[in-house]
C-alpha cells in the first residue's frame, strides 16, 4: 500500500484543529489534513449534545478572535448553536475539504533519517508528514469511575458524553453521577420530568448566578452590519473574564484576593436565596476554596434540589447492583436509569490522547510522568521535532478556550514563518528554552489559589496526578499572545 504524504496533519477537527488549519492555509500550506475520529467536525461540540448544554462563559467571548458571530440568540448560547458557528467557520475558510472523518489515529512516531512523521491509523494504514499537530482538546476521552458493580447494572446506562436523543426521562427512577459542570447544566432538565431523581455527589461545586440575556433581533442586525459594535461588547465580557481568572484565582495573594472572596460571598448568597434547609445547604457547600475546581453559573441548580421529586446523597457512593445504587452510609437507591455525567479522563488517556515518540525513542506519555508535565509556550517539547500539541501543560488560559487558540495561532504564524523564510524543514525547541518555561510557570502558579488556597479536597482536573495545576497558564491573554508573536527564535533550533 502506498503511504500517502502530507506537509501537514493535524489530528482532531474541533474547534483547535479548526483555527490551526485555518492558520497554516494563510501561510500558505494547502498539502494538509485533518483526522478525527467522529463523523463530522466540532470536537466536544458534537460529541455532547445533552439537555441543557450551553457555553459556559458568554458567546460574545466564546469564538475566534477574528470571526465575530452576530447571530448568537442569547449571551451563553446552546450547544447546538456553537456547533453551528463551528460549521459556518469551516465552510467560510474552505476546511472541511481538508477533513477526514470515521479516522481513527493509533500513533504518531518521529522517522530522524527521513525527517519525517509516520502517523499510523488504526486501520493498519499509514500516512507521513514533514508536521505533526495534535488538536485533541482537554475533553475528549469520556471518563467512567470505577465504582464497584458499576457494569453489573441492569438498567440503563448513559454518558453525557453519548447521550441519546430519544431518551425520555418521562416516568423513570434516574440516578446520576457526577456534579461538575456537566451535571450543573443537565439535572435541571432530568429534574422536569423524571418520576425520581437522585444525584449522587461526591464533590460539592461553586455556582453562582447566571447573568444571561437574549440577544433581541435589532441587537443581531446591529452586530451584523456593524461589528465593531460587537467587538466593543466582546472587550468588556473578555475584560470581566480575564479579571475573574487572572486576578481572581492567579494573584490570590496581593490586594485583588478580595475579588475571589467576593466570588465566593455571591455563591453563599444563591444558595441562601433558593435553599431554606440549612443541612441540604451545608451538603452543597463545599469545603474548598472557589477556583480550585471551574466554578460553573447557574440559576436553576439549587433551586432544583428543593423539588419533592429530587433528592441528594452525598455520603458517597459503596457500590452498584442490578437495579440500585447502594451509598456508604448503606442506603440503597432503586434505579432503571444510570446518568454518569462524570467527564472526561484528562491526564491519563488524554496527555497524550495518542501515543506519540518523538527523537531518539522518547514517548511523550512516559517522558511527561517520569519527569514532570511541560511544554515550552504550552506547545513544543524537547526531541519531538517539527511537532506542536495544542493540548499540553501550560497551554490552557483559563474560562475561554478561544483565548488559547489565539496565542497559538499567533506562535504558528512566527514560527513557521520563520522556518519558511529561511529555507528551512525542521524546528525544535531546546531543553534550555523549555525549562526556562517551566521554571516561569511554575514561580506565577505559585501565587495562585491552586499553590496558596484550600485546594485539597476539590478533587479538580486542573490537578495532574502528581498534585501540580499544571494544565493552566498563569498568565494574562495579552501576555501570552505578546509572548507567542516575541518569542526569541533562538529558543528554537531551525534548519
Amino acid at each position: 500500500m502506498t503511504e500517502q504524504h502530507y506537509d501537514v496533519i493535524i489530528v482532531g477537527a474541533g474547534f483547535a484543529g479548526i483555527g490551526a488549519a485555518i492558520q497554516l492555509k494563510r501561510l500558505g500550506f494547502e498539502n494538509f489534513v485533518l483526522l478525527d475520529r467522529e463523523d463530522d467536525l466540532g470536537g466536544t461540540w458534537y460529541v455532547n449534545h445533552y439537555p441543557g448544554l450551553t457555553v459556559d462563559v458568554p458567546t460574545t467571548t466564546y469564538s475566534y478572535f477574528f470571526e465575530p458571530n452576530p447571530n448568537w440568540s442569547r449571551l451563553f448560547s446552546t450547544g447546538g448553536e456553537i456547533k453551528q458557528y463551528a460549521d459556518d467557520v469551516a465552510d467560510k475558510y474552505d476546511v472541511r475539504r481538508h477533513i477526514r472523518f470515521n479516522v481513527c489515529v493509533d500513533g504518531a512516531r518521529w522517522d530522524d533519517e527521513d525527517s519525517l512523521w509516520r502517523v499510523a491509523l488504526a486501520d493498519g494504514s499509514t500516512l507521513s508528514a514533514r508536521y505533526l499537530i495534535t488538536a485533541t482538546g482537554f475533553l475528549s476521552q469520556p471518563h467512567t469511575p470505577e465504582i464497584p458493580g458499576i457494569h453489573s447494572f441492569e438498567g440503563r446506562v448513559i454518558h453525557t458524553a453519548d447521550w441519546d436523543d430519544a431518551f425520555d426521562a418521562s416516568g423513570k427512577r434516574i440516578g446520576v453521577i457526577g456534579t461538575g459542570a456537566t451535571g450543573v447544566q443537565l439535572i435541571p432538565e432530568l429534574a422536569k420530568k423524571a418520576a425520581d431523581l437522585t444525584v449522587f455527589q461526591r464533590t460539592a461545586i461553586w455556582v453562582v448566578p447566571k447573568v444571561d440575556i437574549r440577544f433581541p433581533e435589532r441587537a443581531r442586525r446591529l452586530f451584523a452590519r456593524f461589528p465593531i459594535a460587537q467587538r466593543a461588547v466582546r472587550a468588556i465580557t473578555d475584560s470581566v473574564y480575564e479579571s475573574f481568572i487572572f486576578v481572581g484565582l492567579h494573584h490570590r495573594q496581593t490586594a485583588f484576593r478580595r475579588l475571589n472572596v467576593g466570588a465566593t460571598d455571591l455563591a453563599k448568597m444563591l444558595r441562601f436565596a433558593q435553599i431554606r434547609d440549612p443541612e441540604l445547604r451545608r451538603k452543597l457547600t463545599p469545603d474548598y476554596d472557589l477556583g480550585c475546581k471551574r466554578p460553573t453559573f447557574s440559576n436553576r441548580w439549587y433551586r432544583t434540589f428543593t423539588k419533592p421529586n429530587v433528592h441528594l446523597q452525598a455520603a458517597g457512593i459503596e457500590s452498584i447492583e442490578a437495579g440500585a445504587v447502594v451509598a456508604k452510609d448503606g442506603t440503597r437507591t432503586p434505579i432503571d436509569t444510570l446518568v454518569l455525567a462524570t467527564g472526561f479522563d484528562l491526564w491519563e488517556a488524554n496527555f497524550p490522547a495518542i501515543e506519540i515518540v518523538g527523537r531518539e525513542g522518547r514517548n511523550l506519555g512516559k517522558w511527561w510522568r517520569e519527569t514532570r508535565f511541560q511544554a515550552y509556550q504550552g506547545v513544543s517539547i524537547p526531541y519531538f521535532p517539527n511537532f506542536l500539541s495544542l493540548a499540553s501543560p501550560s497551554a490552557f488560559l483559563g474560562l475561554n478556550f478561544f483565548n488559547t487558540m489565539e496565542y497559538q495561532m499567533t506562535l504558528m504564524d512566527r514560527l513557521f514563518g520563520e522556518v519558511k523564510r529561511r529555507g528551512a524543514t525542521t524546528f525544535e525547541v531546546t531543553e534550555e528554552a523549555n525549562s526556562r518555561f517551566l521554571d516561569t510557570m511554575t514561580e506565577r502558579i505559585g501565587d495562585s489559589v491552586f499553590v496558596a488556597g484550600n485546594c485539597a479536597s476539590s478533587r479538580s482536573y486542573y490537578f495532574n496526578p502528581q498534585g501540580e495545576a499544571t494544565l493552566l497558564r498563569p498568565t494574562t491573554t495579552k501576555s501570552a499572545i505578546k509572548q507567542a508573536a516575541e518569542f526569541p527564535l533562538s529558543d528554537y533550533r531551525i534548519a
